[in-house]
């Protein structure tokens, strides 16, 4: 069994551009080698918003050296980017962006979600990529609901949906540059689960909604758990219906260097990416 390394409360909102109000469960500053090859987690709504003429979001800005993660919930997010890559995704679909060499893009509510308003509510993960895939070419992979395997457990009471890995012979569509598995689970009031994890990998938590007991200790509704490296389960016991994120994944043991939207392995390769970006290198958004 995995040991509970620490249980975080999630700090206060703060907005990403006009239409993400985030909370923060962690980032790459201070802890990332524990955390590896996981970088960042951003936690968007729930928020209500109202019908508008103009689309809310965040406009054009560059990334380079790991891939964002964007699992929506409720209400619809539009992406365009440099690759000439775009799309709508809503209600449990997964946008999986490869920043690698270098990315321009945009996120903003969908037309249709800016004209009707509704609620939002969605997680956005930055999965770093290890020092020989920091430039690859950049990449762009929309995952549909309805593509991502489901798994039940607990007799029904728990659904499993495979993002990216596999579970119990299951495996998700997201491709992958490391080993990682990122699975969105829901659990019903009372539900009493054994999840198997990986012995070996960086293993997290992100419970979104609900209070669980994790191996016997109380998570509230919104915080991150973190669990040792060694082990090979978790239990987890719902007190009231639960949401949760479950990530895993093989420590990548390389230096961290960031700089806002740009993760390196070294400074010089940070001030070589804001060169590059100046100089136009990660393309445009037409």
């Amino acid at each position: 069994m995995k040991r509970v390394q620490g249980i975080y409360s999630a700090p206060g909102r703060h907005w990403v551009g006009d239409g993400f109000p985030v909370r923060s469960l962690f980032d790459y500053q201070g802890r990332a080698d524990s955390r590896s090859p996981f970088l960042l987690l951003d936690y968007a709504g729930p928020a209500q918003f109202p019908a508008a003429e103009r689309p809310r979001g965040v406009g054009q800005h560059p990334h380079r050296g790991f891939e964002t993660v964007t699992v929506v919930y409720a209400g619809e997010v539009a992406h365009r980017d440099s690759t000439g890559e775009g799309g709508i995704i809503g209600p449990g679909d997964v946008q999986w962006m490869t920043a690698g060499h270098g990315i321009v893009h945009e996120e903003f509510h969908s037309p249709a979600f800016t004209a009707s308003g509704g609620d939002l509510e969605m997680v956005q993960l930055w999965v770093n990529l290890p020092a020989r895939d920091k430039l690859t070419p950049a990449g762009y992979q929309g995952l549909l609901d309805a593509d991502i395997p489901r798994v039940a457990l607990a007799e029904g009471q728990a659904r499993l949906r495979i993002i990216a890995g596999e579970y119990s012979g299951h495996r998700g569509p997201a491709r992958t540059f490391t080993p990682v598995n990122l699975w969105d689970l829901s659990l019903a009031a009372g539900t009493d689960v054994t999840l198997d994890l990986p012995a070996g990998h960086t293993s997290m938590i992100a419970l979104l909604k609900g209070t669980v007991q994790v191996n016997s200790e109380l998570a509230r509704e919104v915080s991150l758990i973190e669990l040792s490296r060694d082990g090979d389960a978790v239990r987890l016991e719902a007190n009231n219906d639960a949401k949760l994120l479950v990530m895993t994944g093989a420590p990548l043991d390389e230096p961290v260097v960031g700089h806002g939207p740009f993760v390196m392995n070294s400074v010089e390769e940070i001030n070589q990416a804001i060169h590059d970006y100046q100089r136009g290198a990660f393309g445009r958004i037409d």
